[in-house]
């Protein structure tokens, strides 16, 4: 069955200045100088996960997501439709998210594992494929 109600506009975050600016900085600098921005986050999860602190990165997730779903809001997402992987701004977010999903199922937290999964897949699939490559 098709949807025949109109998908939502794409949400497209404005340029991070954490990315872009601070590439020198390490990830900690990078958050504590620009908290706002997912992609500081994300590259502590990240790095937090890969070095197996997974509670650690599970709370960079977290943060990173949080701040992510203000931003997105503050830019016109109304809680649904997608935020493309395309864009780069929207990069730092995704990465919490799929972040997210990955700490929280090493944690035992299933259902939040597969909800950070499946909201990972509506906001851009293409995400969720990069990703997990």
């Amino acid at each position: 069955m098709q949807n025949l109600l109109p998908q939502p506009p794409a949400t497209l975050l404005p340029a991070d200045e954490a990315y872009d600016a601070t590439r020198d900085l390490s990830p900690e600098d990078r958050a504590a100088r620009f908290p706002a921005s997912s992609a500081a986050w994300a590259a502590l999860a990240e790095r937090a996960l890969a070095d197996g602190r997974t509670v650690a990165a599970y709370a960079y997730a977290r943060t990173g997501y949080h701040r992510g779903l203000d931003q997105l809001r503050r830019n016109g997402w109304k809680g649904s439709g997608p935020v493309p992987w395309s864009h780069e701004p929207n990069r730092g977010f995704l990465r919490c998210l799929h972040t997210l999903a990955k700490a929280a199922d090493a944690i035992g937290e299933a259902d939040e594992a597969a909800r950070c999964a499946q909201f990972l897949l509506d906001c851009d699939p293409a995400a969720a494929d990069a990703l997990a490559g």
